[in-house]
Parts: C-alpha cells; structure tokens; sequence
C-alpha cells in the first residue's frame, strides 16, 4: 500500500505500487534499458524519460499537471549518467542545463511501452450473446451500491465489463434513481430534460413516448458525442406487451468482421446521416455505425434507423452500405443474440447506450399503465469514478 504522501513524487494522484526492482541499467544511444527483478527488459527513450521527469521544476506539486514543454529541451537529449538508489528509484542526470530526474520504479515499470506491458494493460469488454447474458446478467441490490462503496465498484466493474446491469428494488417514486446516478456523478442534459419521462404522451416529440414498438437502437445517434451510460427505472408497468430487447453491439460488429469481413469494413468505414428534429431541435451527425480505435477494435456502435437520414455516399459506395447495413439489422434481429425480458416496478436497467442496443415492443393502454424514469451519464463519469473508488481501496 501506498501512502497519499508518497505519490508527491509522481505526475498522479493515484498510488503505483513498487512490485518490482530495477536491477540493471544500460545507456545507449537514444534510450535508456532498464533490466527488472523478474527478468522484465524496458526501453525507454530518452526524450520520453525527460518529457516524464516528476521533480517539481516540471510538475505542478498542487494539480500534478505538467509545467515542463518537451520544446525546451534538444530533441537529442542524452543521460550523461544513471544510477539505482538504494530505494529502488532510477536516476538520471541530463547533458542539457544539468538538469536531474529520479523515478519511481512502480510507475515507471506500470508505464513500459513494451508490446507485452501494453497488452496486459489493455481491457476487454466481456462481450455476449443470450446464452451469455442470460447467465451472467449482473444483478445489483440498490441499497447495496447506495450504502457500500465496495458493493459500488463491484457493480460498476461489471457494468463496464458487460455493458449491462440490472439494479432491483429501487424506490418507484419519482427521481429515486439520482440516488444511484448521484454515486457515479452528475447527469447529462439533453433536449429531452435531465431527468426524463418514458410515457404515453399526447403530443410525443420521440417514438419513446407512444406505445409503438421501437426497434433496436442507440439512443442521440444524431449528436456528436452519443450518451455513455442509460438508465431507465421501471415505476409501474402494468400493461401487456412492452418486454425489453438489448443486444451487445460489440457482439455484432465482431460476428461481422469473422464472417463477413467485407461488410464489417464498410459498415466501419463508410459513414451515413441522422437526423433528431422536432420543432424546435434539429441535430445532425454523420458516422459510422461501427467505430474502431487505433487498433482496429470496437470502441462504438451508432444506430437508430428511424432518425436516419438518405444514405449520401459516393455511388461506388451506396449498394455496398446498404448491403453491409442490412446484414447488421438482420442480425441484430436473432434471437441468440437477444436478452428480452419485462421490467417489473422497481427495477432499473442500466446499459452502455454506445454499445448496448435497445428496443420495447408495443404495449396496450387499454390493459395498464406504463412508465419509465430515465437519464443519461457520460461514459467517462463511469471510468473516472471506478478509478477514484480503486484509488482509494489501495490507499486503505
């Protein structure tokens, strides 16, 4: 365990504990090796070690935000020496103004750029099917997670992980979800309010407010920055019909690019139009309805075909996007890949609205009342507060 003291030596307020030792240093040309305890080798170039020096002359003791530019040094900057201290801390001394830099072995082994570091440091979604999901739905207690920070990070790991979690026994008055959002951070406003009614409504500005089915969809697929995290709290459903429908987008996009690489490559490459217009609201994006990172994986998924606007792409293009676009609806229609079920009173469903689609079959009036209390956080709210709780069970 690390004491909050003890990290005024890094550019963080989160503890890197010293699991390992550096035991060998070699100097050469551009980059410094460093040789580990477990027989781990890290390179580190010179020019990144300056940029990454934590004395106070380079970073803010107070916000721990960089005040050193990687413009003031030589781009050919060289250790003229470097040694291991007894504490296990790598030292470098600089042939630019004599300058002196000292590491911590825990955050610098935590910050190796080797393939194999970098690899385990990268998180997989835990991607499925019904079959899947069906066994593994993560199911919460809210008074758990209101009550317990551990029980807290468990369930927001999971909903991470899965992109998927269920919360049940939650109060069915009005606004006693915040009691859960207010654990995670604030909401996200949108044309549709903060806090938002899912109900039959005489003039409906969104399908969400009739009984009509909907089908499968992300929801704000015309802004920029689609919703992170829904949730949507069941207040009473008395109605028939009205079950739910999610499928894990991930799940889609990599059935597409096993069995049909050609479609999957278009589908995430050759973008298309939506629209969100009211009377007055008119919001617009064009992407793709597959989104990958820099390493080729699937990072979000952006559809909802009743907002869609004309496919408006080069003509070589058009039939290759429709046909990519309906294999993805078609298969997001399968029932191995739906999890379906009724809400009842008091549950909440919590989903990754960039990955997790969802649908509501129609429901009848005539037999019940149905009504839903609904909002949205940001995808990095989520992140950043399983960070803080994991930050603090390490310092405790």
């Amino acid at each position: 365990m690390s004491s909050p003291d003890a990290n005024l030596e890094i550019a963080s307020f989160t503890p890197y504990p010293i699991t390992h030792h550096p035991v060998r240093l070699e100097l050469n040309d551009e980059s410094l090796t460093v040789i580990w305890d477990h027989q781990h080798t890290s390179e580190f170039h010179y020019l990144w070690l300056r940029d990454n020096c934590h004395c106070p002359k380079c970073i803010s003791t107070a916000t721990r935000e960089q005040t050193f530019e990687i413009c003031d040094v030589p781009f050919t900057i060289k250790a003229s020496n470097a040694y291991i201290t007894d504490d296990h801390r790598i030292v470098i001394e600089w042939d630019h103004e004599g300058h002196v830099s000292k590491y911590h072995p825990g955050w610098l082994l935590s910050h190796c750029y080797s393939k194999e570091v970098q690899q385990s440091h990268q998180w997989k979604p835990t991607i499925w099917d019904e079959e899947r999901i069906t066994n593994e739905l993560p199911r919460t207690h809210h008074d758990a997670i209101v009550e317990s920070d551990a029980e807290l990070l468990i369930w927001l790991r999971a909903l991470r992980n899965y992109g998927i979690a269920l919360v049940t026994d939650v109060d069915t008055t009005l606004g006693s979800l915040t009691k859960v959002t207010d654990r995670i951070s604030f909401m996200r406003e949108s044309n549709y309010g903060t806090l938002f009614d899912v109900k039959t409504t005489a003039k409906a500005n969104t399908s969400a407010n009739t009984n009509l089915r909907l089908p499968l969809h992300t929801d704000l697929s015309a802004r920029e920055l689609q919703p992170g995290l829904q949730f949507l709290h069941c207040l009473v459903n008395d109605a028939s019909g009205g079950e739910s429908i999610f499928v894990d987008g991930f799940k889609i996009a990599e059935y597409m690019r096993e069995h049909h690489p050609e479609e999957f490559r278009d589908l995430s490459t050759i973008p298309m139009s939506f629209y969100n217009k009211d009377p007055y609201c008119d919001y617009r994006y064009r992407g793709t309805v597959i989104a990958t990172d820099s390493n080729d994986e699937v990072i979000e998924v952006r559809h909802a075909n009743f907002i869609r606007g004309p496919i408006d792409v080069p003509p070589h293009q058009t039939m290759a996007l429709y046909k990519a676009y309906q294999l993805f609806i078609l298969l997001t229609r399968e029932p191995k890949f739906q999890l379906f079920f009724r809400l009842t009173a008091g549950e909440m469903v919590v989903f990754d609205n960039r990955r997790v689609l969802h649908a509501r079959n129609a429901f009848d009036l005539k037999s019940g009342m149905r009504q839903l209390q609904g909002c949205y956080i940001d995808r990095d709210e989520l992140l950043s507060r399983i960070r803080i709780l994991e930050r603090n069970t390490e310092l405790n």
